[in-house]
């Protein structure tokens, strides 16, 4: 038992040696690396979002959207709460449905305007646009089930 004890002190020993070298920039400490998936959704700037979406600039009376799909608009902030709990949700939905749906992210810390034309005065807000249709608007958070039936009754009518 006391042989026993004594190996597995000494090759703990001998583990912790080898692997906290510290000043020794040559060591090479084997780390395993998390893989993110590959982003689906996408980031929009006011630019993007007047070639992408609609260009209320030109067209102030009227919505016009542009897209060749149906759309989900997520406006978010990186401080909110609700907001970091839908992200994950809409990038699952963003790799669901890629054939058939663009997710748009607008930050409205960055793009404030944005945010302001849509009269946005709680995060997230989800704007749902339909192909031919008004777009409709919905504040709060959704879970997944919430965004897939919206997906099938507004975006692809099934």
């Amino acid at each position: 038992m006391k042989k026993i004890t004594l190996a597995v002190v000494l090759a703990l020993l001998f583990v912790t040696a080898c692997t906290a070298k510290s000043g020794d920039n040559n060591s090479q400490v084997s780390t395993v690396e998390k893989v993110e998936p590959p982003v689906k959704t996408i980031n929009l700037t006011k630019a993007e979002f007047l070639e992408r979406v609609v260009n209320y600039e030109e067209n102030p009376e009227e919505w016009v959207y542009l897209g060749d799909k149906p759309a989900i608009i997520d406006f978010y902030a990186d401080w909110c709460a609700p907001c970091r709990i839908v992200a994950p949700i809409l990038e699952e939905l963003a790799a669901q449905y890629e054939e058939e749906i663009y997710i748009y992210k607008i930050d409205t810390e960055e793009e404030q305007e944005l945010a302001a034309v849509f009269g946005i005065r709680s995060i997230p807000s989800i704007l749902f646009v339909p192909m031919g249709e008004q777009p409709q608007m919905v504040a709060g958070a959704l879970p997944k089930e919430g965004f897939e039936e919206a997906i099938q009754d507004i975006l692809l009518k099934q």
